[in-house]
């Protein structure tokens, strides 16, 4: 019998307590400069975290989705380009293409990894393939050497989609310093996240972030001479200060993160119907999520959920059979992998706050349900 708890999947909440202090004096920062927009924490946080990625550039920008935006509109894509990508993904890795003329092609996932697979990718490629965009899943990253090997062949950009991986690495070498360019979101619920939205664009290239940085800011040269037609996607002081104030906390809420999936992993693993997260070579996960697959997927989170534990679903339409693309004409049955785990997937509770209590509440549901259903 299992006791109904509450835990949930991320509990910001509990982190907010146990870092007032901290939060609070930048909030006194901040309103005694008041510098709302534009303000000193936005360039000491593009700094500091150019510097964390091993990257020589940071534009922060307002949200991860204008991240991937704005990459693209620098590099000069033109209409009827092509960009591949994981199908596996959430939607504003693919949405952001339509804006600029531009078509996105899907490709299947390693379903161990569950990231682009570069052997897929190669299918796709054609005279119209003009980057490359893996998306570092669940905190692990795509294989990055498989694929610029891919975009060095062919003459290609790679571009990280990095929103659920701060900190990861590849190859020792962290995610946000491969390839042209790096998106990151800073959404609350991520690894590193502000208060609000918020975005960043890494870099090693300093011309590509000079254009972002002025696409950003309404193309602007001077307060009010225009180079370009731009947006407005900035990254607010606020924001920028509580990222600051968090940064220097990052690796160790990964390490925690670790931890627990190394628990979870441990106490999961004689479950002959549930399939646990699997690391690739080569690589660190930092287990933004932590996701197992099992084909009695919506029975256990529905059991779940009854207990008061916020498990939850990382995606359950793949982005080839979402309606938004029906016009690219995809069927089901194109990407076998990803719509096998888009069925089969589920999130357990995971962020740097949860108690091994909580944790072991959260195996025991599991255990209780696989007891009621071999």
């Amino acid at each position: 019998m299992v006791v109904k708890t509450s835990i949930p999947l991320v509990n910001l909440q509990r982190q907010a307590q146990s870092y007032r202090d901290a939060f609070q004096a930048s909030f006194a920062d901040l309103l005694g400069k008041a510098d709302f927009i534009g303000g000193a924490a936005v360039g000491q946080f593009e700094q500091a975290f150019a510097r964390y990625c091993g990257a020589q550039h940071c534009v922060g920008v307002g949200n991860g989705t204008d991240a991937l935006y704005l990459i693209f509109k620098a590099l000069g894509l033109q209409p009827g380009d092509e960009v591949i990508t994981s199908t596996m993904s959430f939607i504003a890795t693919a949405e952001i293409f339509a804006p600029l003329g531009v078509k996105v092609v899907f490709a299947d996932i390693d379903p161990c990894t569950y990231t682009l697979d570069a052997a897929q990718v190669a299918r796709f490629i054609t005279d119209k393939t003009k980057a490359l965009l893996p998306v570092h899943l669940y905190g692990q990253p795509a294989d990055l050497t498989a694929l610029q090997q891919l975009a060095d062949q062919h003459g290609l950009y790679l571009i990280e989609d990095a929103a659920q991986a701060h900190g990861a690495k590849f190859a020792g070498q962290r995610i946000g310093s491969w390839g042209t360019a790096a998106a990151f979101s800073f959404y609350p619920g991520k690894n590193l996240g502000a208060f609000g939205d918020g975005g960043g664009i890494t870099t090693n290239d300093a011309e590509l972030a000079h254009k972002i940085r002025m696409l950003a800011n309404h193309g602007r040269l001077t307060k009010y001479e225009h180079a370009v037609e731009g947006i407005n996607s900035r990254l607010d002081t606020l924001q920028a200060a509580i990222l600051l104030t968090k940064l220097g906390h990052l690796d160790a809420w990964n390490a925690r993160r670790i931890e627990i999936a190394a628990f979870y992993h441990t106490a999961l693993s004689n479950i002959s119907d549930l399939k646990l997260p699997q690391l690739g070579a080569n690589r660190s996960h930092v287990y933004h999520l932590y996701v197992v697959q099992t084909a009695q997927r919506d029975a256990l989170l529905q059991f779940l959920n009854a207990q008061g534990i916020q498990a939850a679903i990382h995606y359950p339409i793949p982005l080839h059979l979402q309606p938004a693309f029906a016009h690219l004409g995809y069927q089901a049955g194109a990407f076998p992998h990803a719509e096998t785990l888009s069925q089969q997937c589920l999130s357990l509770p995971i962020c740097p706050e949860l108690t091994m209590a909580e944790a072991e509440d959260v195996v025991k549901a599991v255990k209780a349900f696989f007891d009621n259903h071999p």
